[in-house]
C-alpha cells in the first residue's frame, strides 16, 4: 500500500513539473509575431488565448477588441519583445534607446509601473499578451475618464496613447502631421479588425493544450 501511494505521489509531482515546463514553453512561443497581422481571424485562429484575453479586457475596461488590436499593431506589430530603435552617437555608433518602451503595447517603465499598481496586476509583464491588452484597456479607460476620449474611438485614443493624456488635452498632436496620419491608420485598422471579428468571433473556441503548443 505504501509503495502504491509513493508511486501516485511521484506521478502527481511529474505531472505538475510537466505542466510548469509546458507553461514556460508556451510563454516563449508568444514572442514571435503572427504571420498575418492584418487579419484578426487569422491571428486568433493561431492564438485563441489572445482572443479570450482581449475579451476579458473589453469586459473589464470597455475598450473594444478591435481597438486593442489596432493600437498593438501600430505599437509593436504584435512582437512581444519589441523595443524602440537606438540613438546614434556621432551619427554612426549605436547608443541608448529613445525610450524605455517595451513589449506588445510599447509601454514605458513609469506608465507600466503605474498600471500595475492601479490595476492590481502586480506581476504583469510587458511581453505577455494578456497583460499588454489589459494595459491598453486600462489606459483607454483612464483617457475616457480624464479626457473624455470615447473608448471606441481608436483615432483619438491613439493620440492620447502617444502624447500622454495631459498632452492630448493640450492638443500637442496638432502640429504633428505624421502622428495624425498614423492615428488615421490605427482607426482604419480598428474598423477592419471589427468587421473581421464579427465574421469569426462565434467560431473561436478556448484553446486546448495542443492548440496552445502549436500557437
Amino acid at each position: 500500500m505504501g509503495y502504491l501511494i509513493k508511486r501516485i505521489q511521484q506521478s502527481f509531482i511529474a505531472t505538475i513539473l510537466g505542466f510548469l515546463l509546458l507553461s514556460l514553453l508556451l510563454s516563449s512561443c508568444e514572442t514571435k509575431a503572427p504571420p498575418n497581422i492584418n487579419n484578426a481571424c487569422s491571428i486568433f485562429q493561431r492564438n485563441p488565448s489572445w482572443y479570450f484575453a482581449s475579451k476579458k479586457t473589453r469586459e473589464r475596461w470597455g475598450v473594444p477588441i478591435s481597438v486593442q488590436m489596432a493600437l498593438i499593431k501600430y505599437e509593436s506589430h504584435f512582437r512581444a519583445t519589441a523595443k524602440p530603435p537606438r540613438r546614434e552617437l556621432f551619427g554612426m555608433i549605436p547608443w541608448k534607446r529613445q525610450t524605455t518602451a517595451y513589449g506588445y503595447a510599447q509601454a514605458i517603465d513609469s506608465t507600466w509601473n503605474q498600471y500595475r499598481k492601479e490595476s492590481g496586476n502586480l506581476g504583469a509583464n510587458r511581453d505577455i499578451y494578456k497583460d499588454a491588452t489589459d494595459f491598453v484597456g486600462w489606459y483607454g479607460y483612464k483617457a475616457h475618464k480624464s479626457a473624455g476620449v470615447k473608448r471606441t474611438d481608436a483615432y483619438s485614443l491613439y493620440l492620447a496613447y502617444h502624447e500622454g493624456i495631459s498632452g492630448y488635452k493640450r492638443k500637442s498632436y496638432q502640429n504633428k502631421a505624421w502622428l495624425i496620419k498614423t492615428a488615421q491608420k490605427v482607426q482604419f485598422a480598428a474598423n477592419q479588425y471589427r468587421n473581421q471579428i464579427l465574421s469569426c468571433e462565434k467560431n473561436i473556441t478556448r484553446p486546448s493544450i495542443w492548440n496552445l503548443w502549436q500557437g
